[in-house]
């Protein structure tokens, strides 16, 4: 260990409010204010990230009859769009998306795919490629409210609407649209929605989103936002009222965004008296049709049809499921005086795990989601069981996770169902009703409900398995290629490894500002400010920097700059520790100390331990008269003037200097670098030979000025004897090799093996029936 003796008790004192920087300045940019990156403040978005008072959006509702049609697998529908122009602009025309055409033979989607057959390629891949789905909507009509044909104009994945006369400020103006189009099997060519066909019993199961054409958003910030769509950029779209009627056959069960109208004429008695004794039960789902039922209602296909029609207010889409296959159980979820049901609708392959897990994930996300952002205020909430997707929309999400053939399911599996009904439920909060802009911004929504959706999980189980969330998980994303990476900051269609950076960095970044950087007090009540204040209302980026900021009086500017506009890691390092001691004075003391360090190195060289053995033969051994004063003169041994020098010093001091004097006092100059890119707040644990341990927090404004190393100094009283950088895994450091004195590296494994081991086949819980079996 390498320490001294300071030269005065005054200069120790006056160190330890010091602190050292040197070396280049690189990093002053973090700590620029990011008025270059984010828009002017305006009467529309305030510098404080709120609603300025000229703040407008655009109101769309919609009236439908839609027919879905189980034997040609096709969605006919015709909507009556209300527009409600609340800006200060005028529109001379209207702009309206039309995602099903990204599935168009002649799609943008499928041209800018790329595709290698290499030595070899399936038959299903070729035929996919060969004989493309002729999806894409199928426009019959577009007419004004008196059927007077309007001019459009369609391009790809977006239709313009010329209207006869501009659209004023404060106007309404209506139309209608005619249309179907093929509905996709999910199965084989994937997609948000479409269809799961099961083939032994040749039934189908829908889940039906995009299926109509939807209002462009048009605000401040965008003007329009008709950037086309490709398939990764999910929706952008203004809120209104919905009346939707959905004709299918009358053996189908149908869920939907919003409440049911007409449940007298497509419901039994027996169905509403269970829906009835669910909205009175909180603790448990009650099961609205068993699955015996379902099952029934599965074997044979009706020929009517029934119509469910649908009412939803301030909701921003539209999405529903139907299918002869389907359980239905509800609870309730109490707000005040409000009751929300949560529901699930799901096939017997769902079983056993749906039945469990379902509506109680469902529940819980809404308690959960509400304590930290606001209480969840629409009627329902709907999870359905989709294999292999996980997609939401207001009020209905599809969900993903079956249980093997014989009922049994890995522990992944289990939590992988109550992760997706957890994440997308939680949509509902993000984007659903704070609407940010996910065509151009996918991290305001996936990442925010990421983020939630760790503090949901951790409140479901302590022990909960979560993906995402704790800044170690981010590591290995922060420390790959930087080619491969882009910054939180890009536009959702050109995001290099999707999932990291648009859920994981996101989440990742708001647990270190609620745990490390803000404190969970302050950033709570900034987050749920945001929440609040966005309501049903369309945030920018630069709206929630602004009002983190503005909600928690802590600048940030450094931390969105490093976190969500580069592509830079963290990485600090314990460079250098010194052990100081003050100078007593003390002559016996501090030659004994003198002496103890003087011999140290020369002790240890090895050409005095191997000398050593040489001693009888040196000279001034063998002849005394070689030897003189210095050979017996001791320089370390206190003299009758040293110690009266002592007593002399002492006496020039008082009583609080005498007593400070005598402390044992032990200062630790510590150097710090950062070979990463992002500064942070640099927390240190000193573990003392006592075994106990402190933990030291220096905000990252410490590398304010740029410099890539700084010097801090501390006291204690206890004798340190090591140091951990980062004990607690706060900051995502991506070495942690570096993060500790005395310096050690961190272990990892590798497996030796015979021969290459296969696939675990059994899953846990059958090997435990196979091992009871056994008894």
């Amino acid at each position: 260990m390498k320490y001294k003796h300071l030269l005065s008790l005054s200069s120790a004192l006056f160190l330890t409010v010091v602190c050292f920087a040197q070396s280049e300045n690189t990093n002053k940019s973090y700590f620029k204010q990011l008025y270059d990156e984010l828009p002017t403040p305006n009467s529309f978005r305030t510098a404080s990230g709120y609603p300025g008072h000229q703040y407008y959006q655009q109101k769309a509702d919609y009236v439908m009859d839609i027919v879905l049609d189980d034997e040609k697998q096709t969605i006919t529908g015709s909507e009556t769009v209300t527009y409600t122009n609340n800006s200060p602009d005028v529109l001379p025309y209207l702009w309206v998306q039309l995602d099903q055409n990204m599935r168009a033979k002649d799609s943008d989607t499928r041209k800018i795919q790329s595709m290698s057959i290499g030595d070899s390629l399936s038959f299903e891949a070729l035929d996919k490629y060969i004989n493309p789905f002729d999806g894409g909507f199928k426009l019959e009509k577009v007419t004004d409210s008196r059927g007077n044909k309007l001019d459009y104009t369609i391009n790809k994945t977006m239709m313009r609407i010329d209207l006869p006369q501009p659209l004023k400020p404060g106007a309404t103006t209506s139309f209608k649209i005619d249309w179907w189009y093929n509905i996709n099997d999910r199965m084989k060519i994937g997609g948000r929605s479409g269809y799961e066909y099961f083939e032994e019993e040749d039934n189908y199961l829908y889940t039906i989103a995009q299926f109509f054409p939807r209002m462009a958003v048009y605000n401040d910030a965008e003007g329009w936002q008709n950037k086309q769509f490709l398939g990764r950029g999910e929706f952008t779209l203004p809120f209104g009222d919905y009346q939707v009627n959905i004709t299918v056959p009358s053996d189908h069960v149908v869920a939907a965004t919003g409440e049911l109208q007409n449940s007298s004429e497509v419901m039994t008695s027996a169905q509403r008296k269970r829906f009835a004794e669910a909205r009175n039960n909180t603790t448990a789902p009650v099961l609205i049709i068993t699955q015996k039922e379902a099952e029934e209602n599965e074997k044979e296909k009706a020929k009517g049809t029934k119509t469910w029609k649908f009412k939803a207010s301030n909701v921003r889409d539209f999405g529903f499921a139907s299918s002869r296959k389907f359980i239905w159980d509800a609870m309730a979820v109490k707000f005040g005086n409000r009751t929300v049901m949560a529901m699930s609708y799901y096939p017997k392959e769902g079983n056993p795990l749906w039945e469990q897990y379902s509506t109680r994930a469902v529940a819980h996300t809404l308690r959960s989601y509400s304590e930290h952002t606001f209480d969840y205020p629409y009627p329902v909430a709907i999870s359905v069981n989709a294999k292999s997707i996980g997609m939401e929309y207001p009020m209905i999400c599809f969900n993903y996770g079956r249980p093997e053939e014989d009922g049994t399911y890995k522990e992944r599996i289990k939590y992988g169902v109550i992760s997706v009904i957890i994440h997308e439920v939680g949509h509902n909060f993000f984007p659903m009703i704070v609407n940010s802009d996910e065509r151009q911004w996918t991290w305001m929504d996936e990442g925010l409900n990421t983020f939630c959706q760790y503090m949901a999980e951790q409140e479901w189980d302590i022990n909960y398995p979560s993906r995402r969330g704790p800044a170690y998980k981010i590591v290995d994303y922060m420390k790959g290629d930087k080619s491969n990476i882009s910054p939180i900051m890009t536009n959702s269609e050109s995001i290099f490894q999707f999932g990291n950076n648009a859920y994981g960095k996101p989440a990742t970044a708001l647990n270190i500002l609620r745990e490390t950087i803000m404190g969970r007090e302050l950033f709570d009540f900034a987050f749920k400010q945001y929440a609040q204040t966005w309501m049903f209302k369309h945030p920018t980026p630069a709206d929630f920097f602004r009002l983190m900021e503005d909600a928690s009086a802590v600048d940030l500017d450094w931390f969105w700059r490093g976190w969500f506009f580069t592509t830079d890691h963290v990485d600090i390092a314990i460079d250098n520790v010194q052990w100081l001691q003050v100078d007593s004075r003390n002559p016996s003391k501090e030659m004994a100390f003198q002496r103890e360090q003087a011999n140290k190195d020369e002790e240890a060289f090895i050409g005095t331990i191997r000398n050593k053995e040489l001693k009888p033969k040196n000279v001034v051994v063998t002849d005394t008269k070689a030897n003189d004063f210095y050979n017996s003169y001791d320089p370390f041994e206190p003299t009758k003037i040293d110690e009266k020098a002592y007593e002399n010093y002492m006496n020039s001091l008082d009583d609080v200097q005498k007593s400070t004097l005598e402390q044992p006092l032990n200062l630790y100059d510590v150097t710090f670098s950062t070979p990463g890119g992002i500064p942070m707040p640099i927390i240190v644990e000193f573990e003392f030979t006592d075994g106990s341990k402190v933990k030291e927090y220096i905000p990252a404004e410490v590398w304010r000025m740029g410099d890539k190393t700084i010097k801090k100094l501390f006291y204690f009283e206890k004798e340190v004897v090591g140091l951990n950088l980062d004990p607690n895994l706060e900051t995502a450091d991506i070495n942690r090799n570096n993060n500790y004195w005395p310096a050690r590296i961190e272990p990892s494994r590798f497996k030796l093996y015979k021969e290459k081991e296969s696939k675990e086949k059994e899953n846990p819980m059958q090997r435990m029936k196979r091992a009871e079996e056994m008894d």
